[in-house]
């Protein structure tokens, strides 16, 4: 099924793992995915490599296992900084024999060993090729604080305005601390004329050096509530465990009171955290999917 179906009737909540490491067994995935057993997710999306490294080549192998043996639709992750045009066809051809139809497209993170781009510069020229030669459904990746790599915000939804009008059908959010900021960017889309669906990227943070970490490569703000939450439970695992998941249950809670389109966690392969936020938003979502 394509993923858009279910944003179409419903609000939707939807996770993503990554693969193992490439010493560790394909097989492990499963300790995450049986953990997730319970909970009423729409989908499942599969990370890949960075910088379309190869490093993560279990993608689609995984992203069909989660559809075949779990049930769950997947969407496999799809980098195209490394490609050419021959390569994707490839990969568009292995994702149909999985019976994947779902692709989030991205340009990829530029790596420090960075050579050249290959036949796509941009996320919207990877979309506009996949559109043209194979039945997907294509998502795209959007920046509520906007691109750290654009000039200012403006040129971040012209951006993602020339994405959705290559083909993309969806848009997932890159993580955000401060629903303000996400609030804000959906005024943007509404001007620019984006109206497709808008799903809010949530990472609950389990510890402290997690945080600096993501917030640093994603460029995600950190308000003063968060901080206080890090410098009274940081050095404390399980209290910044728990605060973390009750922070990300909050910021849940709001976005779906204010009619969000859908949620993403960001659950790092962590079937607990996602149990334990599930628990606590299950009835706020269970009444929007009515």
């Amino acid at each position: 099924m394509k993923i858009i179906e279910i944003m179409k009737r419903k609000t939707a909540l939807s996770f993503e793992v990554f693969p193992p490491k490439c010493e560790t067994p394909v097989e492990a995935i499963h300790k995450t995915l049986d953990g997730l057993n319970g909970i009423d997710v729409d989908f499942i999306s599969v990370t890949y490599g960075a910088g379309g490294s190869e490093t993560d080549n279990n993608t689609f192998e995984i992203a069909g296992l989660i559809k075949r043996e779990y049930g769950i639709e997947s969407v496999a992750h799809l980098p195209c900084i490394r490609f050419n045009k021959e390569d994707v066809i490839k990969k568009l051809d292995g994702l149909k024999k999985l019976g994947i139809e779902n692709i989030l497209a991205l340009r990829g993170d530029i790596p420090e060993d960075f050579e050249g781009f290959g036949d796509f510069q941009h996320a919207c020229d990877l979309i506009s090729y996949i559109k043209e030669h194979g039945d997907f459904n294509i998502i795209a990746a959007c920046y509520p604080e906007g691109h750290a790599e654009c000039k200012n915000r403006i040129e971040d939804i012209h951006n993602l305005k020339t994405k959705v009008d290559a083909g993309a059908s969806q848009l997932i959010t890159q993580l955000f601390f401060d629903n303000d900021y996400f609030y804000s960017f959906m005024e943007r889309c509404q001007i620019a004329g984006i109206d497709v669906p808008v799903q809010a990227g949530i990472m609950p943070v389990i510890n402290k050096n997690q945080v600096k970490r993501m917030a640093s490569l994603c460029g995600a703000s950190i308000p003063e509530k968060f901080a206080a939450m890090m410098e009274r439970y940081g050095d404390d695992p399980e209290a910044m465990r728990d605060a973390g998941i009750a922070y990300a249950a909050d910021q849940i809670a709001d976005l779906i009171a204010h009619g969000v389109d859908g949620i993403h966690l960001y659950i790092m392969n962590n079937p607990h955290v996602a149990q334990k936020i599930y628990e606590a938003v299950r009835s706020m979502i269970s009444l929007e999917k009515k």
